[in-house]
């Protein structure tokens, strides 16, 4: 049995995943998806000890870091639990690039998340695969996080950095980088790629939302990674 356990992004609600994850079935056993409190502010840190806690304890597993959650992904894959065998991170980051301080920048500064403008919001994240159905489901995400948590986990993209451990992670590391990202750099995962040693790129066509905006070229890509993997050492 092998697990494909995904962290979300910002919101850390994992409720925009369905089609990514549809997709999967093929070659997953299951596909796990880990949420955040939506009520509590939690750092890095703390979110470490909360993912490692969850994560299966004696079966093998592909962990996916998704944006805000990839220096967690970072963290674990360097100091990895046993049945880890493959690191994956879309549209992600070790520390954040200029693009992404600028771009955070209003969601730390202003009290109410909510009164950032929708569009503003959709250009960011979505750009040309601004949907109906995604803007929908962005927007619900959002608001059914607490503004505070919100602009504490923006906070803590802005300043964190786990460059220093990249070059212990020994695994298969696959990044996916979106080909129209706003709020990353191609540094940032060229950064990445430079320090570990068993990491690849795909360039897929979408914008920083990428899981949500194109699920099956990123199920596709997944697939093909995890299945060169070796899951019956573990």
């Amino acid at each position: 049995m092998t697990i494909l356990v995904v962290l979300p992004g910002l919101d850390g609600t994992a409720t925009m995943h369905a089609e990514f994850v549809g997709a999967l079935r093929s070659l997953f056993d299951a596909v796990s998806l880990i949420a955040y409190p939506q009520n509590r502010v939690m750092n890095y840190a703390e979110l470490e000890v909360l993912v490692r806690a969850a994560l299966p304890a004696s079966i093998p597993f592909v962990l996916l870091g998704e944006s805000f959650s990839g220096p967690i992904a970072i963290s674990i894959a360097a100091q990895p639990p046993g049945g880890l065998v493959g690191l994956i991170l879309s549209t992600s980051f070790a520390r954040a690039p200029v693009r992404l301080l600028s771009a955070f920048a209003p969601l730390v500064r202003f009290a109410p998340v909510r009164s950032i403008p929708q569009a503003l919001l959709w250009w960011w994240l979505l750009g040309r695969w601004a949907t109906p159905p995604l803007k929908v489901a962005l927007r619900a995400a959002l608001d059914s996080v607490e503004s505070s948590v919100l602009r504490a986990r923006a906070a803590a993209a802005v300043r964190v950095d786990v460059t220093t451990v990249l070059a212990e992670i020994s695994m298969p590391t696959l990044l996916l980088r979106a080909t129209e990202d706003r709020l990353l750099s191609r540094a940032a995962s060229m950064e990445i790629l430079s320090a570990v040693r068993h990491a690849e790129i795909v360039d897929i066509a979408g914008p920083h939302l990428l899981l949500q905006a194109n699920p099956l070229v990123c199920a596709q890509a997944v697939i093909a990674f995890a299945g060169k993997l070796s899951f019956s050492s573990h």
